[in-house]
């Protein structure tokens, strides 16, 4: 008998072991609810009707009770935060905070129209540069597409608007964000971010940020920077 002969006999044992693993799950994870109801919880689901998780009371407050929420977060982190009135105070407001870290008045930033539409000039001495990240990139700048209050959390959408390698790459890091973008908790998060960007249309990831990068892995012994900024400044634009 010819070898092809031979295969074509020959059961196909993967399919097989296939079929059994995926019997083995489906016993596993049978309660015994109908099939129909849990394709229509599913479609439910899927279609944003669900019952909403249960909120921390925290997370629910007004408006001026979320931003000192999220403040507060962030400074335990031992973020910077900084409020302006208005968008137009950003490019003075940045200028100064490099100036009391001793950082050159240089940045790199993405091409958030949000960003580039700022008053740069009133502050001639800053130099800004467009693209991604670079090593020798000492000071990025983003923009948050909305903020957590519930742990004092960034949202920040990825894409040539705001790069992500300006949120890991240099030592520090500076991020915009709006009073009226911070939620409560992170589903309030995700349904924000869901209506600025239209349903389906959700970036490639949305990268989260509590605070400068920090870790106490090897030893017990707290290093700052180990897997991002050292510094991370948070200004928040009330209108």
């Amino acid at each position: 008998m010819s070898d092809a002969s031979k295969s074509s006999k020959t059961p196909d044992n993967g399919a097989a072991r296939r079929q059994t693993m995926l019997d083995r799950i489906r016993t596993g994870v049978n309660d015994g609810t109908p099939m129909k109801k849990r394709r229509d919880a599913v479609a439910l689901r899927l279609g944003g009707n669900q019952q909403p998780h249960l909120i921390p009371e925290r997370a629910m407050q007004d408006a001026a009770g979320l931003k000192a929420l999220f403040t507060q977060h962030l400074v335990g982190q031992t973020a910077t935060v900084l409020d302006v009135a208005t968008a137009a105070e950003i490019p003075k407001t940045i200028a100064g905070y490099l100036r009391g870290h001793n950082l050159a008045p240089r940045l790199r930033m993405g091409s958030d129209d949000r960003l580039q539409q700022l008053p740069w000039d009133t502050e001639p001495t800053l130099t800004c540069e467009r693209g991604h990240a670079r090593p020798d990139d000492a000071v990025s700048l983003s923009h948050a597409v909305s903020g957590v209050a519930e742990t004092g959390t960034l949202v920040m959408a990825s894409g040539s608007d705001n790069p992500v390698t300006l949120n890991y790459l240099p030592e520090t890091h500076i991020v915009v964000v709006r009073a009226a973008d911070i939620a409560g908790n992170y589903e309030a998060a995700f349904d924000h971010v869901r209506g600025l960007l239209g349903r389906g249309t959700m970036p490639r990831t949305l990268n989260f940020i509590s605070g400068p990068s920090r870790t106490a892995d090897i030893g017990g012994r707290l290093v700052v920077g180990a897997h991002g900024p050292r510094r991370l400044c948070v200004i928040i634009v009330a209108s």
